[in-house]
């Protein structure tokens, strides 16, 4: 191992939150790979986001300038290709995203690199990189090691690791590079509408309902409970499944990670693995559930066992 290198991502003139997540990532790495931290920014305006970059752990900042817009998949590929064979580093950290899929697979394939994508944790032993992913529909993890190669190249999962704390003064190069003839040009980023009107993954205080809650009509209770305590519904992944409440509200290793919840609220779920990937940044866990061996005690700060539609009832009418 000789070390890390991120490959940041901006797009319309923003640097993406999973930058950060990656270098966060990378952080408790550095010791295990023996070498620096690189983080990459390529493309247009790259140099602006130096500073937003600078932060904790990273040892170097490499700014590769291209001409025009966004840049293209082809582009992405020869720069992370010349930078990986300039750096020699061990373990390429990149985003899990739409952008990445135009380029990832095909730099590790031309590498002959270990590759893996939706990746949400990382580690290493002796026999080096393993990643963990989700399989068969998020149903199970899949550890995935790659044996003979030197360069591991990962897609993290956005949402699966904290951006670092605190700030750095790492060394800054520029690192020219000739464009390839490029195959795409990217015209406009037209967002996806969603479905609901929340964002899962910025909500400080969510209450979260699950298979408990035994049918749809008793969604409506809690939707209420929720507003009158200020919280954000969320739910597990039968509830999505079923309908009952938007696929933006899940919260789980197939839905969304509660990534700035303070304080979750869980009532009627149960604590599938699925589901507490989902809370695994929370510092606060209040559970309520009927069952006393339920999984989600394992993991929460504060356990209630008793009826959930009682609890319910009680608190709301304190509000």
């Amino acid at each position: 191992m000789s070390g890390i290198l991120v490959i940041a991502e901006h797009r319309s003139g923003e640097l993406r939150p999973v930058s950060l997540e990656l270098i966060g990532a990378a952080q408790p790495l550095k010791a295990v790979t023996g070498g620096p931290l690189a983080v990459a920014i390529v493309g247009s305006g790259s140099a602006n986001f130096v500073k937003s970059l600078a932060v904790a752990g990273v040892d170097e900042i490499l700014v590769v300038p291209t001409p025009g817009g966004e840049p293209d998949p082809d582009t992405m590929a020869v720069a992370i290709a010349m930078l990986i064979e300039s750096r020699a580093p061990g373990l390429v950290l990149l985003p899990h995203s739409v952008d990445s899929f135009g380029y990832a697979g095909a730099v590790a394939a031309a590498g002959g690199f270990g590759f893996a994508t939706d990746v949400f944790q990382i580690r290493f032993d002796e026999g080096g990189c393993v990643a963990t992913r989700g399989g068969y529909g998020q149903k199970v993890n899949i550890e995935v090691d790659f044996p003979g190669r030197s360069v591991a190249v990962l897609a993290v999962r956005s949402g699966a690791f904290k951006a670092p704390e605190g700030e750095s003064t790492p060394a800054v190069t520029v690192v020219q590079m000739a464009a390839p003839r490029a195959r795409a040009r990217p015209i406009e980023y037209i967002e996806v509408a969603a479905g609901d009107d929340v964002d899962m993954t910025t909500a400080e205080f969510i209450l979260s309902i699950g298979r408990g809650i035994g049918e749809e009509a008793k969604v409506a209770q809690f939707k209420d409970l929720a507003d009158a305590v200020g919280a954000t519904l969320g739910c597990s992944r039968p509830i999505a499944d079923s309908g009952w409440l938007p696929k933006s509200r899940q919260v789980g290793q197939s839905g969304k990670t509660a990534s700035a919840c303070k304080l979750y609220v869980a009532m009627g779920v149960s604590g599938a693995i699925q589901h507490l990937a989902g809370m695994k940044h929370v510092s606060t866990i209040v559970a309520v559930n009927s069952d006393s061996a339920a999984s989600i005690f394992n993991v929460a700060t504060y356990g209630i066992v008793g009826d959930i539609f009682a609890v319910a009832e009680e608190l709301r009418s304190h509000f």
